[in-house]
């Protein structure tokens, strides 16, 4: 049962609920997240539930006392995936987490950000230290994308294994290696996933019996274009069954077309503006992909949602980090070149003034 320990309560009237396997008693209807924590007495399972900011805590028991710890947690409502929302025609927002701190993660998801990409190909840490950003971000119920250093069944089993909602994978350049990239993510026969469901982090370490009903059509891959060769398929790998997202790579597809320095250049806009009409053409949601980029300096949020784009990445946690960083030093530095600047004034009138009164 929902039964809060604080007689006075700062939420409204209670709601009674009864899920299947639960008795839900005086249940408090929640206005923020709280997080949960699981504990099992011999006689009777239960989930046990603590709302910091109230300082309130909640029980879950179930009815049934031969009930599985499994059957309470999935009876426990869920937010929307990415996917889901993406269906139902939401334009979401992103960061990208290259410094792995957990700090900032937990900070990134607090702030409302609707995702958050891990990135392992560019990013400062590796499956481990990816583990305690999601977790960070899990505390704040914001999705996780891990983005692979390379498109590798290695890879993608790993990452997949500690529970992220979407994985994006890098430089697929071909509708073969979209093919492959699902592949990674599928388990047999539909796939070349390796199995290890019972213990991992993304099954709950077993205790969520739904896990392999769910994981597949819940999770979300992002293929990544980034080069001419890559634009040039770009509408037969937005077509492969399985790719739900088309990740557009501006930088790297500058490289590839020989401005590298220069990836505002006009023939890397019109080259952005083909692949960008051919995964718009593509009916995302419906047999084909939807359309997700990074902005650039050139290129803003806005511009981007406004041309069609679902998933826009608006920043960098190191970026965002240095541009704070120099705008403070920069306003410190300011303000002692105009004290000296004013003291200097300061003497001349002084001067002037000794002057014409001598």
């Amino acid at each position: 049962m929902f039964a809060t320990t604080n007689p006075a309560s700062p939420f409204p009237t209670p709601t009674k609920i009864r899920p299947k396997s639960l008795s839900i008693i005086n249940q408090t209807i929640l206005p923020t997240k709280f997080s949960p924590s699981i504990s099992l007495p011999s006689n009777s399972p239960t989930l046990s539930l603590h709302h910091k900011t109230h300082n309130l805590n909640f029980t879950i028991r179930a009815t049934n006392p031969t009930a599985d710890i499994s059957s309470i947690v999935d009876s426990c409502p869920k937010p929307p995936t990415l996917k889901s929302r993406l269906h139902n025609g939401e334009t979401l927002y992103g960061l990208f987490l290259c410094s792995f701190s957990p700090i900032l993660a937990e900070i990134a998801g607090l702030s409302g950000y609707d995702f958050v990409v891990v990135d392992m190909e560019h990013g400062y840490g590796e499956i481990s230290d990816a583990l305690y950003c999601l977790q960070a971000l899990a505390a704040t119920q914001t999705p996780a994308i891990l983005r692979l250093p390379e498109s590798s069944a290695t890879w993608a089993k790993k990452a997949l294994d500690l529970g992220p909602q979407g994985i994006m994978l890098p430089m697929i350049d071909s509708p073969k290696a979209a093919k492959k990239a699902v592949s990674y993510c599928r388990y047999p026969p539909n796939g070349v996933r390796g199995a290890a469901h019972p213990i991992v982090r993304a099954s709950g370490y077993g205790i969520d019996a739904g896990y392999l009903s769910n994981c597949e059509e819940e999770l979300l891959i992002m293929c990544q274009v980034e080069s001419e060769e890559a634009v040039e398929k770009i509408e037969e790998i937005a077509a492969v069954d399985g790719v739900d997202c088309i990740q557009m790579g501006p930088l790297d597809l500058s490289a590839s077309m020989g401005y590298l320095w220069d990836p505002g250049n006009k023939k890397v806009r019109e080259m952005m503006n083909v692949a960008e009409k051919a995964v718009l053409g593509s009916s995302g949601g419906g047999g084909g992909a939807y359309l997700a980029g990074f902005a650039m300096p050139h290129d803003t949020p806005e511009d981007l949602k406004a041309r069609g784009y679902r998933m826009v990445s608006g920043a960098v946690d190191v970026g965002l980090f240095k541009s704070a960083a120099v705008e403070d030093v920069k306003k410190f530095k300011m303000s002692l070149m105009q004290e000296v600047s004013d003291d200097e004034e300061e003497r001349e009138k002084d001067g002037d003034e000794k002057y014409w009164s001598e």
